[in-house]
């Protein structure tokens, strides 16, 4: 149990005005730079002081009216000024700890600790602690879902500290092969282009005339430069992935503390998120056709009840497919295998979503007298006959007993491992197609993730076997008794 001496009301680290002051920064260059345009140096002057005086009394308010309380069963937030707002988070239910720092906080030693817990119905942040000392950081995510939580784990046998595994240099040359990180440099540079034009329109740098101008300049450059610039781009983007990548996965390392399962990443932002090991339900390995290519995926966890958990239930970035099934091994158990494959009526299916709609346009546009479209959608149809062939390989299914796994997708596939405890229903579910050809799609519904698991396009009888099989006595006196269900 956690000491009743921890249970005083404390305070954010006193740098927090400084953390602020930074973040605020450019805040203020802008008021100053609004302050120059509109009345010179003074005003620019007089704009900035005022911002800045503004900043610091918000800071020091915000510093002095907000404190945190831990208590043996609960951590409580609270802040007063004119009214007052009490938040009390039982240990219960945190089911993560996120803890952050940017450059300025490591600088400073100072972190930000989010705490994700089950508990209102907003869908934001249960907790946010901006920003406390590093040892603070560390101790709260200890009281909150270390060794405290172990106690509240019922039979499981406390672990030590394990490494998992750590990302090797070789992971970084991955990142091309993930549309994510290929396309983010151009996501930021599309940001700021954007920023910029905003602020230089504001201050009436920007005119059409201006505008015009450079768009003929443009047009009026030699074609060999745009070929260039465009291979140039085109070569740049690889390498400008890879730099990302190593921003947001640098020094990658997964690791057991206890009772729970820590992820720390990042060069600028550094980042550890802490996922309760006993909340683990199971875990989902994601990948493209180059990744597969590659043998690489992407492994999050499955946890119930966590907020966000595109981000904070990852697992591992882009990484050897055996790494990933090394590490669902150690967490869930083995995945069960082989996955049973799907009827032959499940790749009429596949291939015929995959070529209908490009068919159906290029059917309207012949007959609107558009042949070039037209022939353009029905090469595209003749490339999704392939891709329909491969979502149908890619389809399965299977359980051990204890975990299920069920796989599809093919441009994005997805395969989820999941205990069979995790199972909170099912849903059966056929369209009008799938009842003509005796298929149908099984969802086990999970309290993790998106919510649910698909098996599509299973024979119809395969379908409730499954689940049968999984839950029994919940699909027992659906079936019918003539039925032979294994």
């Amino acid at each position: 149990m956690i000491a009743v001496a921890t249970a005083q009301r404390r305070r954010l680290h006193a740098l927090t005005f400084v953390v602020g002051a930074l973040r605020e920064l450019m805040a203020l260059l802008v008021a100053g730079a609004a302050g120059l345009a509109v009345g010179g140096l003074t005003a620019g002057v007089y704009f900035a002081g005022v911002g800045l005086s503004v900043g610091l009394v918000h800071h020091v308010v915000r510093w002095w009216t907000f404190t945190y309380t831990l208590y043996d069963d609960r951590i409580e937030l609270r802040r007063a000024l004119f009214g007052r707002s009490v938040k009390n988070i039982p240990l219960e239910r945190v089911r993560g700890v996120d803890i952050s720092a940017t450059l300025t906080h490591r600088l400073l030693r100072l972190a930000v600790v989010r705490i994700d817990a089950a508990v209102g119905g907003d869908g934001g942040e249960e907790g946010m602690l901006n920003a406390v000392a590093r040892g603070e950081a560390e101790r709260l995510r200890i009281a909150l879902i270390g060794p405290g939580a172990a106690e509240r784990a019922g039979p499981w046998q406390a672990s030590s500290e394990l490494v998992y595994t750590r990302a090797r240099p070789r992971w970084y040359l991955y990142a091309p092969l993930s549309g994510a990180y290929l396309l983010t440099p151009f996501a930021v540079a599309g940001s700021v282009l954007g920023t910029v034009y905003n602020l230089g329109d504001d201050f009436g740098l920007i005119t059409r005339q201006r505008l015009e101008s450079l768009g003929d300049e443009v047009l009026g450059l030699p074609l060999v430069l745009g070929v260039v610039g465009a291979v140039v781009l085109l070569l740049a983007m690889p390498a400008m992935s890879v730099v990302v990548f190593a921003l947001f996965n640098w020094d990658f390392t997964l690791r057991a503390d206890g009772r729970s399962i820590v992820a720390e990443r990042g060069l600028v932002t550094r980042r550890s998120v802490s996922l309760e090991r006993r909340r683990i339900r199971g875990a989902e390995l994601r990948d493209n056709p180059l990744e597969r290519l590659a043998g690489v995926v992407r492994l999050s966890a499955l946890v119930t009840g966590l907020g966000d958990a595109a981000h904070r239930g990852r697992l591992l970035p882009t990484s050897p497919r055996a790494v990933a099934e090394e590490v669902t091994a150690g967490l869930l158990g083995d995945i069960p295998a082989p996955l049973a494959a799907h009827p032959r009526a499940a790749r009429t299916r596949r291939v015929v979503r995959a070529v209908a709609v490009p068919l159906s346009v290029a059917g309207v546009a012949l007959l609107s007298g558009q042949p070039w479209i037209a022939c353009g959608c029905a090469a595209v149809a003749v490339l999704g006959i392939p891709l329909g062939l491969d979502r149908y390989r890619q389809l399965g299914h299977a359980t051990d007993g204890v975990r299920l796994t069920v796989r599809s997708g093919s441009l994005r596939r997805r395969q989820a491992v999941v205990e069979h405890r995790a199972v909170v229903g099912w849903q059966l579910r056929q369209t009008l197609f799938q009842r003509r050809l005796g298929l149908a799609t099984l969802t086990a519904a999970v309290g993790a993730g998106d919510g649910g698991c698909p098996a599509v396009d299973m024979a119809e009888p395969d379908a409730v076997a499954f689940a049968h099989r999984i839950t029994p006595e919940w699909v027992g006196p659906f079936v019918d008794k003539e039925t032979n269900v294994p």
